[in-house]
């Protein structure tokens, strides 16, 4: 008999929102996988206002998509959860209305598991809520619930109304999902473990691909004490470049995609191994084609070269991974970058044909016992390159190595509620950091767009 699975990516509550070429990988790789394995495999996306062709939400407004594929998300004003409700900020629901949810609901065969994924630990309220329908509609169908904020924060995640709450990658659990989940008793045809064996996620249930994430490594040989990248995946696992290659033209043939976001945490390291030989062959390709860097790249191994072959390769939107101008803290944060190499890898890339608005550079604001000052000082040296700066908003993570010191800097109970982990709070901000003084650097940092060709 064959199993039916229903795949279903939740809903965004939060302050803001705004989709930087956001795709649930995980969910669909899932979906991949469980297809490979004969299973019936139906998705439904909170996020997304046009499911399929000449279907869309008549309950939202649908904005434009922008040239890149990104752009807003619909947007519905909602109560925000009690432990916010005092901060006099408007709080919202990000995608489609609860009635179209419903209706998609209906029009999916009785699966035999749903699978729910989530994102950052603080939308949380949304995976609830996602759940609670899920309930009301398939009572009885078991639901498995994995992502970020189920490998995070595990033990809230089970408050969340799931069956089953599943932390780490989702080929850690495929014996469990198969055999126990669904019944079944199959022998995989591939190597869970090698990330160029496992079978494509299944990007063709997505309504509209305007763009599409690649990855071409899991997890980061760095440290940064404020990342979680080594906490969702213990081990820095590589692709073979013409795997990847293979998989653009797969999409870019089949579902007629120009826009690719690298979803990886470390595709510049050690640049020989992976990046270069696959921007060397990406050159190749038909024209078209562009990518884009959403994840901060690491600067320390941008060369000429590499600079080079970025730009030929049609890398469009390239962000910089540089967080601070101290030194102490650069060094205490994990020794990544320096300013100098900073400095280096913006010239590299200028060199290379890039003006300074597209080269951006996120520089963190709100890590405990950070000043404003230190901000401050961070957006004018990066102007001062002539690259783009762009304020990023520290958000505490548990499991990181820097958790501990958000703890004892927060005036909110980080640990009990994954509410006030959300970065809009700047929930570990120091006196000086006031809504006034963020206001101005968030002036500062945009004050500082180029004139092109400058």
């Amino acid at each position: 008999m064959t199993r039916r699975c229903l795949l279903v990516n939740p809903w965004i509550h939060d302050f803001a929102a705004y989709d930087y070429w956001l795709k649930p990988l995980g969910l669909l790789q899932l979906g991949g996988i469980l297809r490979a394995l004969g299973v019936e495999v139906t998705l439904v996306d909170c996020l997304n206002p046009r499911p399929q062709a000449g279907l869309k939400d008549p309950f939202v407004k649908v904005p434009p998509r922008r040239w890149g594929g990104h752009g807003k998300f619909p947007r519905t004003p909602v109560a925000a959860p009690s432990p916010l409700r005092g901060l006099g900020r408007p709080y919202a629901r990000y995608g489609i209305s609860p009635l179209f949810f419903r209706e998609l609901l209906r029009r999916v065969p009785r699966p035999d598991a749903v699978f729910v994924t989530s994102s950052m630990t603080y939308w949380y309220p949304g995976v609830r809520e996602a759940i609670s329908e899920i309930r009301a509609h398939f009572g009885g169908v078991p639901v498995v619930l994995g992502g970020v904020y189920a490998t995070l924060c595990p033990v809230h995640a089970r408050t969340c109304g799931a069956d089953l709450v599943l932390p780490g990658p989702v080929e850690d659990h495929l014996d469990l999902l198969l055999g126990e989940v669904l019944d079944l008793q199959v022998c995989l045809p591939f190597d869970p473990a090698d990330l160029d064996a496992l079978p494509y996620p299944a990007w063709d249930l997505l309504g509209y691909p305007d763009q599409l994430p690649l990855l071409t490594s899991r997890g980061c040989p760095y440290g940064c004490t404020y990342c979680a990248s080594r906490h969702l995946y213990p081990f820095f696992r590589r692709r073979n470049p013409a795997g990847v290659l293979k998989e653009i033209r797969h999409w870019a043939e089949r579902l007629k995609v120009r826009h690719f976001s690298v979803y990886d945490d470390a595709f510049l390291v050690a640049p020989e191994t992976t990046a270069l030989p696959l921007l060397e062959e990406i050159k190749n390709l038909p024209d078209g084609l562009f990518f884009h860097c959403p994840n901060g790249l690491h600067l320390r191994e941008i060369t000429p070269q590499i600079a080079r072959a970025l730009r030929e390769a049609n890398f469009a939107t390239l962000r910089l991974g540089f967080e601070t101008a101290d030194r102490r803290r650069q060094r205490d944060t994990g020794g990544k970058a320096s300013s100098e190499d900073l400095a280096r890898a913006v010239a590299y890339l200028r060199e290379a044909g890039y003006d300074g608005n597209e080269i951006g550079v996120y520089c963190l604001c709100g890590l405990p016992g950070q000043s404003a000052a230190e901000v401050r000082e961070t957006i004018d040296l990066v102007r001062s390159l002539g690259a783009r700066p762009i304020v990023a908003e520290y958000s505490p993570i548990p499991g990181t190595t820097l958790w501990e010191e958000a703890l004892a800097a927060s005036p909110y109970p980080l640990a009990e509620e994954p509410l006030f982990q959300n970065n809009t709070l700047l929930p570990c901000r120091g006196p000086d950091l006031t809504d006034e003084t963020y206001a101005e650097l968030k002036r500062r940092a945009r004050q500082s767009r180029h004139p092109v060709g400058a």
